[in-house]
């Protein structure tokens, strides 16, 4: 017989890095996964495809299910299947993980608790506060800031007469909407009302925000910050090291909200870099990289690979499928022997060199008409000329090649489609103005998004979004669409498009705190 296993497993606070290996390890063979409100969205990118996922969040008041009916679900589906129960932070700290491992001991389901990194020590990290330091305090104490709804206050579990100056730091879960009774009891209780607390709200996460303050005056900050749970309590004298180890909050694209269009198997460095910088990236692949209609005349070019000169790669997505299409024919490296390589760029590059093939020719400028300018050096009259390539592309590279006098042949090796999605996410983003950047990384992504997006949608918001391309042809189409492109790189690349987008809002910044200062 069947019989099924639930993992409790910690997210960690917001940040999807901080997902321990072994709490990867139970998502990647997961059957159902049973998630909350605080468990990064991000992760579910680790289930396998075919697993169920069931939303449980409780947000404020608002529970999409109870924690009885929690408790119920994950004995229900606990029975039969390999279930993970994925929760913030650490799943045994003011995460009722204890409760619902009960209810499956009780009906005899085995469970396996998988702890996660704590909101009480990374979030505090993010804001810059280290929980103890030699100087101020060795002692640190977990609160809830929330205690049952059903508990008399005569029956509260807190011992503030004992917490309140019994621990040199204290951490509150939950308690923004107690603010004000938690700083009372505290200084009623004998802390001083000057000790430094905080606030932290979408900790570890790029929407972070962060309010500090003094036990007398933060609850008048708070409120005119507008802090909004969740967010967690710092109370103590290392609330001060903020000042100085404030590391996360001023990484220089903090908080900036950038829509990343390349296809999602491209994608992952780019969005890395950006994030690395503290970018909140929004996936919205515009294209989707598949096979061309048939592999006939790629198969075919590659049968006579020896009657070519030169093979010139415009893409990454070339390379691999040329490649691909060599090693289903049976053939290898040795059968470009004598062959000259071109390739567009630098990632292109690498990909050939990553199957131990050296480039002969990358030009300085990465498009088209560079490729052209660096074969002017060499002899392409009566040259045969190999070109696997996306079946729509520029054709200023061939046809200038013919007009030379070389022999080209160009064959679809990949082609970029539309991908069936909702664009609702981004269509309300973009009216809210809450996008602060597009980026564009060729001209197929510009041209997919405006399928996806109505022009009218983007042109209320285009004073609030910059738009960044990776280089001339593809701002050129975003032109065609009455797009002003604001970021360009002079190398285009996306390490050259990622430094110009820092440094555009680097300037902005800059021109923003000049006007403040007037």
């Amino acid at each position: 017989m069947k019989r099924g296993k639930v993992y409790l497993v910690g997210a960690g606070p917001g940040d999807p890095g901080l997902l321990t290996l072994r709490g990867r390890e139970v998502l990647e063979k997961a059957e159902v996964v049973i998630f909350d409100y605080l468990a990064n969205e991000e992760l579910l990118k680790f289930v396998p495809p075919g697993a169920e996922r069931i939303y449980v969040g409780k947000k404020g008041g608002d529970h999409t299910l109870g924690q009885e009916g929690i408790n119920a679900l994950l004995v229900e589906k606990g029975r039969e299947n390999i279930v993970v129960r994925l929760k913030g932070g650490d799943p045994f700290i003011f995460g009722r993980g204890g409760e619902e491992a009960q209810a499956l001991v009780e009906e005899g389901i085995e469970f396996e608790a998988v702890p996660g990194v704590s909101a009480a020590a990374a979030v505090p990290a993010y804001a810059g506060i280290p929980l103890s330091h030699r100087d101020l305090t060795s002692t640190i104490a977990f609160v809830t800031g929330h205690e049952r709804a059903d508990k008399e206050e005569a029956e509260s579990k807190i011992a503030w007469d004992k917490i309140s100056t019994g621990a040199g730091t204290l951490v509150f879960f939950m308690g923004v909407r107690n603010l004000p009774e938690i700083c009372g009891k505290l200084i009623q209780h004998g802390r001083s009302a000057d000790t430094p607390i905080a606030l932290i709200r979408w900790g570890a996460t790029p929407m972070q925000q962060t309010v500090a303050g003094t036990l007398s005056d933060i609850v008048d900050k708070v409120r005119e910050a507008n802090l909004q749970p969740p967010a967690l309590i710092v109370v103590g004298e290392v609330v001060k090291c903020r000042d100085e180890l404030n590391w996360f909050e001023r990484r220089p694209l903090f908080g900036r909200r950038i829509v990343v269009t390349r296809a999602r198997e491209q994608a992952s460095d780019f969005r890395a870099k950006l994030r690395e910088l503290g970018a909140a990236c929004i996936e919205f692949p515009t294209i989707e990289v598949s096979a061309p209609p048939s592999w006939a005349p790629l198969d075919e070019a590659i049968t006579v690979l020896s009657d070519y000169d030169w093979v010139i790669f415009t893409s990454v997505n070339g390379v691999k499928s040329f490649i691909g299409r060599m090693r289903a024919a049976g053939k290898d490296a040795r059968d470009l022997k004598g062959i000259r390589l071109a390739a567009i760029g630098p990632k292109t590059a690498e990909a050939l060199e990553a199957v131990m093939l050296r480039p002969d020719l990358v030009p300085s400028e990465y498009r088209a008409e560079a490729i052209l300018e660096a074969l002017s050096g060499y002899s392409v009259n009566n040259k045969r000329f190999l070109m696997p390539r996306a079946m729509v592309a520029r054709e200023i590279l061939p046809e200038t090649l013919r007009e030379r006098g070389a022999r080209v042949d160009v064959v679809p090796a990949y082609q970029t489609v539309l991908p069936e999605r909702d664009a609702q996410k981004i269509r309300s983003l973009l009216t809210e103005g809450r996008i602060d950047c597009l980026t564009f990384t060729s001209s197929s992504t510009v041209s997919n998004f405006f399928a996806l997006i109505d022009k009218d949608e983007f042109e209320r918001c285009k004073e609030r979004t910059a738009v960044a391309c990776i280089g001339p042809i593809t701002a050129q189409t975003a032109a065609g669409f009455g797009l002003k492109t604001s970021i360009m790189p002079s190398e285009y690349t996306i390490r050259g498009l990622v430094d110009a987008i820092v440094d555009y809002f680097n300037r902005k910044r800059g021109i923003q705190g000049l006007k403040d200062s007037h």
